[in-house]
């Protein structure tokens, strides 16, 4: 059996399905009320101008079979497709079908539009020459990050951090309080230990240095640009060869419009907000099915 985005979920998170119903239906149905419990079918439709990455199955079908629905996919995850297209079948009582439509949708529909620009910039990058990762940041929705970053791996990049304990990152803030980054990095590898990689955000190459010296694993050239950011990579990288590993980040508005200048293997990650910030949803509908009336 090939392997699935799904497969990657945790055991947990489905009860965030479950949240996400009661959310939108805290007392009556009054519109399950109108329409009862006659079976039905219902078509997803990918609509929108544009061909998109279709992300978030494994959401959608979810919210369906907690209201005791079938969901019968057309596509899988990371598959594109040109609008208007057929992407699924849902099958179930009717206020069933409504209770679920609108939730289902609004999660499929920003998954999907992360997985596009996703994978609309990791493409942009790629023609550019470029070698190196792009990745997603932390600056997700609360309470839907799982989704965000599912949406990120589907469109082929890279998730970068997905909380505060998968890495330890050291910002400015963190520096200063500590007193300095040699200071920080020491203390931070007392309790992550080897298990753990330490990314510290620099804002000049003095900076870098005293990190790579220190023996931080990523050094995030922080808002660095132009001929700063790769020169600054370049010669460092020249100096401290066989001494010290690490990779370089850049970070700080990255976006399609200024991609290119940033975009030079001597970065080997770059880190932006642009996959799901501001992000332009995937639109999509759910249409039930008039009956057979000769079948009845």
């Amino acid at each position: 059996m090939p392997k699935q985005y799904a497969h990657l979920l945790p055991p947990t998170w489905k009860t965030q399905v479950s949240v996400w119903l009661a959310e939108d239906t805290p007392s009556f149905d009054y519109g399950g009320y109108v329409v009862g419990e006659a079976e039905r079918e219902a078509f997803l439709f990918g609509k929108g101008k544009q061909s998109a990455v279709l992300a978030g199955s494994p959401f959608f079908t979810e919210v369906f079979e907690q209201l005791g629905c079938s969901v019968e996919w057309h596509l899988n995850d990371g598959d594109s497709f040109v609008p208007i297209k057929h992407v699924a079948t849902v099958r179930g009582k009717a206020r069933h079908l409504l209770l679920g439509e609108r939730v289902a949708l609004n999660i499929l529909a920003r998954c999907s539009g992360i997985a596009t620009k996703s994978q609309s910039i990791l493409s942009q990058a790629r023609s550019y020459g470029y070698t190196g990762l792009i990745a997603g940041t932390r600056k997700t929705t609360p309470g839907f990050r799982l989704v965000e970053k599912y949406g990120m791996l589907v469109g082929g990049i890279d998730s970068h951090r997905h909380d505060l304990s998968s890495m330890i990152m050291l910002k400015d803030n963190h520096i200063w309080s500590s007193g300095s980054i040699t200071e920080a990095i020491k203390e931070a590898r007392k309790v992550g230990g080897f298990s753990l990689l330490l990314d510290v955000e620099v804002r000049n190459r003095e900076e870098a240095e005293e990190a790579i010296a220190a023996g931080a694993d990523v050094i995030m050239l922080d808002n660095m640009e132009g001929d700063e950011l790769i020169n600054v990579a370049i010669e460092l990288k020249r100096k401290w060869k066989g001494q010290r590993k690490f990779l370089f980040e850049s970070s700080g508005n990255i976006t399609e419009a200024n991609l290119q200048s940033r975009a030079h293997n001597a970065i080997d990650i770059l880190s932006t907000s642009a996959v799901h910030q501001s992000v332009q949803h995937v639109d999509f509908s759910l249409k039930l099915q008039r009956p057979n009336l000769e079948s009845l």
